[in-house]
């Protein structure tokens, strides 16, 4: 009964160590409902029983009763040292990932996840792991605080600007799963998700074969730069429709005349580009609040390949 319970108010269990979690969680609700109903129980019980009957009645004095406070005491301290004794355990194994755990860093930006293997592949809010194998995240941020969290492997984990942090998981089979940042870190928060794919471990090395081939082929500029634009995840802020998200679309920005937010107005052209791209915060269009990060880790031809693309948005 507890488990269909669990399974109808909790994620999926998709992890090894998600069963453990729950187990702890439905051990805290069952003894919490237990202590409670015991305690509105007695409460019912002892108005009924002792109530004032008469204006004659007098209330007894009751200085102590040992054994019943030695009960109330070492019952919740039992309850509590298991509930550390299991939770410590749990934690231990959640921080502890193993020796041949596949290492994948991870980094986030405002508004989006960006992953990369250990060969340089990398992907943007796609997570591809070899189904059934140990694998260690090595996360940090290049602005605000933000928080990986994958509720199907009860896997939560703060990521924080300027240092790393890390968290583990294996999957106990193929499945997609959903991630999402659980740390306010701006307008575009709850748009900050992305996806787990559990795959075999045989796709998965194809995939990531066949990935790295894919970036090492030479590439006209603007596909470069289209691959680009979803793997720096500007997808999350600049639409190619016209529709504004929430910095302008990049459906005719090339050569378009922006006005700024402090009265100036300037042209889009390759050198506006650049500069947005490596310094956003020279020129803030009238309308848009100065959060994008820069860009100047990108080389000078990957900038060029994203204006190119820019440019082609017509």
């Amino acid at each position: 009964m507890l488990e269909t319970i669990n399974r109808l108010i909790l994620p999926q269990v998709s992890s090894t160590f998600a069963a453990d979690v729950d187990g702890l969680f439905t051990f805290i609700n069952v003894a919490s409902a237990i202590i409670l109903l015991g305690i509105t129980v007695a409460i019912i019980y002892f108005s009924v029983k002792y109530k004032r009957k008469s204006e004659d009645d007098v209330t007894p004095v009751i200085r102590y009763n040992t054994t019943l406070e030695l009960t109330w005491t070492i019952i919740p301290l039992i309850l509590i040292l298991i509930v550390f004794a299991w939770g410590f355990r749990g934690h231990i194994d959640m921080r502890t990932p193993p020796s041949n755990a596949y290492e994948v860093y991870v980094t986030a930006n405002s508004f989006f996840w960006q992953f990369t293997y250990p060969n340089g592949v990398q992907t943007t809010d796609e997570l591809y792991v070899p189904a059934g194998r140990p694998v260690k995240l090595i996360m940090q941020s290049r602005d605000v605080i933000h928080s990986f969290f994958v509720p199907d492997f009860r896997v939560k984990q703060d990521v924080l600007p300027g240092r790393y942090t890390t968290a583990w998981f294996q999957t106990l089979g193929t499945g997609e799963h959903v991630i999402f940042c659980t740390e306010y870190c701006g307008s575009g928060h709850s748009d900050m998700d992305g996806m787990v794919y559990a795959i075999e471990p045989e796709e998965f090395d194809a995939w990531l074969r066949e990935q790295k081939e894919l970036s090492e082929q030479e590439l006209p500029l603007a596909v470069l730069g289209q691959n680009l634009y979803q793997q720096q995840g500007c997808a999350g802020c600049h639409s190619l429709d016209g529709n504004v998200v929430i910095g302008p679309s990049f459906q005719g920005l090339y050569m378009d005349e922006r006005q700024g937010a402090d009265g100036s107005s300037r042209v889009a052209d390759e050198d506006y580009l650049r500069e947005s791209i490596n310094n956003p915060g020279e020129f803030i269009t009238s309308g848009f609040n100065n959060i994008m990060p820069g860009y100047s880790y990108l080389s000078e031809d990957q900038v060029s390949a994203i204006i190119e693309f820019i440019k082609e948005q017509q």
